[in-house]
């Protein structure tokens, strides 16, 4: 449940990067990619850089960590690679590239998700977590997957306004020591 926007706050884009996992999909049948960024941008944040990747821990970690250097980026939302097939490696790269866990969206994400697909939402191993000030966020590569991440998590998080916290409010501290 979505608590009352603070009206006191500016207004702040952040400026997100949407990585697809896939063997099979390039950018005409990325579809999840596609429904990602229609909503980070009609949210009023900025589509700082977008990719597709193979099923490939090398290569998933190779993108992040470009990505997590660029200070022009703030988070990062891969879709796909999520599952618990053989190819499915996408939680265990961000496992070598997070410094932090963030346990929660995982949790949250399968309640969400549970209400529509049931108990199938157990094959779900989205997950995400904070590397060097950047957040990372791990979605399934379907489409109905991508709008329950979104939708009933990232919208309001990445949202200054939003109460009682919100992800982008802690950004400035997220490489305290």
């Amino acid at each position: 449940m979505s608590a009352p926007a603070d009206t006191g706050r500016v207004r702040r884009p952040v400026h997100i990067a949407v990585l697809t996992v896939s063997d099979t999909r390039g950018p005409a049948e990325d579809r999840s990619g596609d429904t990602l960024v229609e909503r980070l941008t009609a949210a009023g944040h900025v589509l700082a850089d977008r990719a597709i990747v193979r099923d490939d821990a090398e290569l998933i970690v190779a993108r992040l960590h470009g990505w997590i250097d660029d200070p022009a980026i703030e988070v990062i939302v891969t879709t796909g690679g999520t599952g618990v097939t053989g190819r499915d490696v996408t939680p265990e790269a961000l496992a070598r590239v997070v410094d932090k866990d963030i346990p929660g969206f995982g949790e949250l994400f399968r309640w969400i998700s549970f209400q529509k697909i049931g108990t199938s939402t157990i094959q779900s191993r989205a997950c995400a977590g904070v590397s060097r000030g950047t957040y990372i966020f791990a979605l399934p590569g379907s489409t109905g997957a991508v709008k329950d991440g979104w939708d009933g998590i990232l919208a309001q998080q990445l949202d200054i306004d939003h109460r009682p916290c919100n992800f982008v409010e802690l950004m400035p501290r997220l490489e305290e020591r």
